[in-house]
């Protein structure tokens, strides 16, 4: 049956939008061209094309002048597409991540520095390290932290042993899903997962499928690449994966946490890229430890309490040495460049038996 055809305040409304819709165009196409004569002026000083402090700066600036009825939450993703579709025209992007495609990780990765991007999926996160340490990427994203189940304990001991320092964060509300390639709980014979999926599933798991292994594999995308090829195996993956692999949705929404959020870091090479000038609201991330003695982290954080620097995290790792030593994994609010947080952390150096600097970054700009 043929549709109605459109009345004309209809009509007229559509040829105002397309009439727009090419203003924009060629609005961004002046833009792109500014950004061109900007990266011109970048080689000649020898300047990096990614800051992530000034991208922060632009969209926060956006937000505070937008009159809508655009949401302010709209405004981030849509610039950081702007922005990553001109700095393309400059030079590509390689961004690092747990692949393969359909992962978290390259929905974070996609998220904060937008679709304009080689893409360099690996199969671990010591993956994603070495490819960023050895050059094959200019950055790598990884998960540090998940609402319902804590730190991702191997990025954090990665930190501790490469060169690699954090340059932006991005996070993710989190939706499980449960993919399969018959939309059919029944015959299930075991349910592949990252071991951190799996846990933050747990109780959905085993209320519904109790009696189902649970089989930890390197990424959420591998295991629904997996049930793909095999009809007695489902997945916990996203929207996405089951798109790329052809699976239903069978199950959404699982997560046990309906608020389930995870935590990216942004990585890259100190000899590569500069770490990020002050944007107005940042976090600095440390790695420290000290001697084993009776107040000895109680005197390590109080320089931040005398200067007035807040603590938004702080975490404990076991050192290894089999003295029952540990690292604490810090982060405090604010720049070094900032009086106070510089003063704060010149003293809780000299507190501390190991201390190193993991990075200062613009605070998640969502």
């Amino acid at each position: 049956m043929a549709s109605a055809p459109a009345q004309p305040e209809l009509l007229l409304l559509r040829e105002r939008i397309d009439a727009l819709d090419r203003e924009l165009l060629a609005l961004l196409n002046r833009r792109a061209t500014l950004a061109l004569e900007v990266g011109e002026v970048k080689k000649r000083e020898g300047s990096v094309v990614f800051r992530p402090e000034r991208e922060a700066q632009v969209i926060d600036g956006l937000k505070s002048v937008n009159p809508g009825p655009l949401q302010a939450e709209s405004v981030a993703p849509i610039w950081r597409e702007i922005m990553s579709a001109c700095r393309a025209l400059e030079t590509p992007t390689r961004v690092a991540y747990l692949g393969p495609a359909g992962t978290f990780s390259e929905e974070a990765a996609l998220g904060f520095f937008g679709s304009s991007i080689v893409r360099v999926p690996c199969a671990s996160f010591d993956e994603v390290f070495r490819a960023t340490t050895a050059g094959a990427a200019d950055f790598g994203v990884v998960p540090v932290e998940n609402s319902t189940e804590g730190v991702v304990a191997r990025s954090l001991d990665l930190f501790l042993t490469t060169p690699l320092f954090i340059i932006g964060e991005t996070s993710l509300i989190v939706r499980h899903n449960l993919l399969r390639k018959h939309n059919s709980l029944a015959a299930i014979k075991a349910v592949c997962a990252h071991p951190q999926a799996l846990a933050q599933c747990h109780g959905w798991l085993s209320h519904h499928l109790p009696d189902v292994e649970r089989r930890p594999v390197s990424s959420n995308a591998e295991g629904a690449r997996l049930a793909s090829q095999d009809p007695g195996l489902a997945a916990i993956a996203s929207p996405r994966a089951a798109t790329e692999f052809g699976l239903h949705v069978v199950a959404p929404a699982i997560q046990d946490d309906a608020h389930n959020r995870t935590r990216f870091a942004v990585i890259t090479h100190p000899d590569r890229h500069p770490a990020p000038k002050p944007s107005g609201h940042d976090c600095t991330s440390l790695i420290v430890s000290v001697d084993n003695k009776p107040g000895a982290v109680h005197d390590m954080l109080v320089p931040l309490k005398v200067h007035g620097v807040s603590m938004t995290r702080f975490e404990s790792r076991p050192a290894r040495s089999g003295q029952w030593e540990y690292y604490f994994y810090i982060d405090i609010e604010g720049h070094p460049d900032e009086e106070r947080v510089g003063t704060a952390l010149r003293a809780l150096r000299e507190a501390c038996a190991f201390f190193k600097v993991l990075g200062t970054y613009p605070i998640d700009v969502h």
